[in-house]
């Protein structure tokens, strides 16, 4: 299936028509400049004084409002982004990033991690990754998309992200650190976010691919968890198509494992795509809903 999500839902384009205003201001400011240096002042200027004068017109609003009514208005990412930009979101920091940290913690639970929130100091947010698939180098690259992304969505006014390294584990523990180090060590973005609705018509136990942002998923859903991983078989370096889910004889219930359909190599999707009868690792992708959306993250540069 090929997803162009945005065009089929009668909202979505609106959502991302704001969700990049910002870039849009910014290009607008930079051709002022071909006016010169007082053109470039000037239209920063009309930018300030028409914030400012929403901002007035909405702290306003908010007086106005009760508790109720306001926690639900923060709920939306469009009005809590304003209200961030205003100062006037009714949670402070550390509650909006702890918030963050809950949505990511079912998706990092299915990769047998989860995380903590250390502090934060002078803008800088501490975190303690645990777990997490240890083996595989680009589960840390999805795992920075989750974290990472959800905290700074939460709380964009925070400077920094750091990672402090958790305590030894006997399945030598790939160091947390290394997270949030290695898609820059690379010298590449760390990935986009791309809405995929269609993952909502899988149906429990069934696997289904797709074409995002021209990268081939598969996806999957065990229960009520969806998982997705590049439809790729690292054993045989074939595509994954045709492939189903299977129990293993004596498992509880919720495990599942995937079939490659050409090699027979077998790989346990619920803990991030380890593979159960020898060596490898299918390439996990997060799954997670945004602005309402079931999203996938494609990290850059993954040929599709």
């Amino acid at each position: 299936m090929d997803a162009s999500p945005r065009e089929q839902d009668g909202t979505a384009p609106d959502e991302q028509r704001w969700r990049a205003a910002g870039d849009r201001i910014e290009t607008l400011l930079e051709a002022s400049s071909a006016g010169g240096t007082v053109a470039r002042e000037r239209a920063e200027q009309l930018v300030r004084e028409v914030v400012e004068l929403y901002g007035a017109g909405l702290a306003r609003v908010v007086d106005l409002l009760d508790t109720g009514t306001l926690e639900l208005l923060a709920r939306d990412d469009l009005v809590a982004s304003l209200l961030l930009v205003h100062g006037l979101h009714p949670h402070e920091v550390d509650v909006r990033v702890r918030a963050a940290l809950d949505s990511v913690r079912p998706y990092l639970g299915s990769h047998g991690g989860d995380v903590t929130l250390v502090g934060i100091v002078d803008g800088v947010v501490r975190l303690e990754l645990t777990g997490s698939c240890r083996s595989c180098p680009s589960s840390s690259v999805t795992l920075e998309l989750a974290v990472e992304d959800a905290v700074r969505a939460a709380a964009p006014e925070i400077e920094a992200i750091e990672v402090v390294a958790a305590q030894p584990e006997p399945a030598e523990p790939i160091a947390p650190e290394s997270l949030f180090s290695r898609v820059r060590s690379n010298d590449r973005a760390p990935g986009s976010w791309v809405a995929v609705p269609e993952l909502a018509e899988l149906g429990p136990g069934e696997v289904g691919g797709f074409t995002v942002a021209g990268l081939t998923v598969l996806a999957c859903r065990v229960g009520e968890q969806l998982f997705a991983y590049r439809d790729h078989c690292p054993a045989c370096a074939h595509s994954l198509a045709g492939a189903a889910l299977h129990r293993r004889a004596g498992a509880p219930v919720g495990d599942a494992v995937l079939r490659c359909p050409v090699c027979r190599a077998h790989y346990d999707v619920v803990r991030a795509g380890a593979r159960i009868d020898g060596d490898g690792h299918l390439e996990p992708l997060p799954v997670l809903v945004r602005s309402g959306e079931l999203s996938v993250a494609v990290p850059v540069g993954v040929p599709g």
